[in-house]
């Protein structure tokens, strides 16, 4: 029986449709990405998911008077509904919180633009050029409740002697695609 993957997004679903093709053509074998969640009403992420027959679930975070406890509490709902064994964060940019991890804790991976520890949060690459670094990277990492502080499952390192944060961040969305799909297949291995 397949692995159930969701993946959680927040903008264009780069990282969500690498995922979802490598299920879909073989290269992740024992798993299917059964959910894809996002937080931004209208992101481009939506109609890729729509576009590969994958359930959405969409929510508007300020639409909760509960706050993140009432939205994650829904989320951890579905994910449990359909059996979902790990949880791929992809772009999402939210924190998860204390209510995920109570659920899922140990089974949420997130991908992050940086050689962590270096570099932690939103604005990572730009951070890592304003600093001069000769050798960036990305990490995919457990997700605890330390931001960008879980215990380091991959990273690749990659030059670049430059200055601008787009090229930076071309080069390391086409090696955070491979590398996201080698490491679920590992997780899942």
């Amino acid at each position: 029986m397949k692995k159930r993957l969701a993946v959680f997004a927040s903008g264009s679903g780069t990282n969500f449709q690498a995922i979802a093709d490598a299920c879909a053509d073989g290269r992740i074998p024992g798993a299917q990405v059964v959910l894809m969640v996002c937080d931004v009403p209208g992101a481009p992420v939506i109609k890729r998911a729509l576009d590969a027959g994958i359930e959405t679930m969409v929510f508007n975070p300020k639409a909760y008077a509960g706050g993140k406890k009432e939205y994650e509490k829904q989320i951890a709902s579905r994910l449990d509904e359909l059996g979902v064994d790990l949880v791929c964060l992809a772009g999402y940019m939210r924190i998860v919180g204390d209510t995920l991890l109570e659920a899922y804790g140990g089974r949420i991976i997130n991908i992050h633009p940086s050689l962590l520890p270096s570099f932690r949060g939103a604005h990572a690459v730009e951070q890592a050029v304003e600093y001069g670094v000769k050798v960036y990277g990305i990490t995919i990492h457990y997700v605890d409740a330390v931001l960008d502080g879980g215990k380091i499952i991959a990273q690749k390192a990659f030059e670049y002697d430059g200055n601008d944060p787009a090229e930076v961040h071309r080069i390391g969305q086409i090696i955070e695609h491979q590398l996201y799909i080698d490491t679920i297949n590992k997780l899942l291995g």
